[in-house]
């Protein structure tokens, strides 16, 4: 949403990290359009208020910022271009959530049937993967951050309806 004279600076590359290390935090508060910012806020929304109320803040906090550094890592040793946005933490939250509720069912738009949360998480995780100018490799490291914190978390949390 910044213009390109700030974008370069916040951006995450590895050609400039060495330069610019804040990159690895700061990329994760730039997004390249209206779209990627709402997609990533209304998914932000609807994982992070249920997955607090299991874990706490502190603790979703330090999935959501370790998550996004996680796959900022990926994304420096996998990918040469500059890489911007929030997803590589959104999918480290829907892992661990994943992982926490795996019969929750949920409804993703336009499918009109529910499915296992752990579906419309590894489900998205692949079709974003096919898009252009996405950066799978962020969402891969988030990804596995999020599916390795709920494991660490599942035995310490108390499910009731899941």
């Amino acid at each position: 949403m910044l213009g390109h004279d700030l974008m370069s600076p916040l951006a995450l590359q590895r050609a400039t990290f060495l330069a610019r290390p804040w990159t690895i935090v700061t990329n994760l508060f730039v997004h390249g359009g209206i779209f990627h910012l709402l997609a990533n806020m209304l998914t932000l929304f609807f994982f992070g208020r249920f997955l607090t109320g299991l874990i706490g803040t502190r603790v979703f906090l330090t999935i959501y910022f370790f998550g996004g550094i996680l796959g900022n890592i990926f994304c420096l040793l996998l990918t040469p271009f500059a890489v911007i946005g929030a997803s590589g933490a959104v999918f480290a939250l829907g892992g661990t959530l994943a992982v926490l509720t795996p019969r929750l069912r949920v409804f993703v738009f336009p499918i009109p049937v529910p499915m296992p949360l752990w579906v419309a998480v590894i489900g998205g995780f692949v079709v974003l993967s096919f898009f252009p100018n996405v950066a799978w490799q962020g969402h891969l490291g988030g990804l596995l951050f999020g599916l390795i914190a709920g494991l660490v978390l599942r035995n310490r949390v108390r499910i009731r309806m899941y």
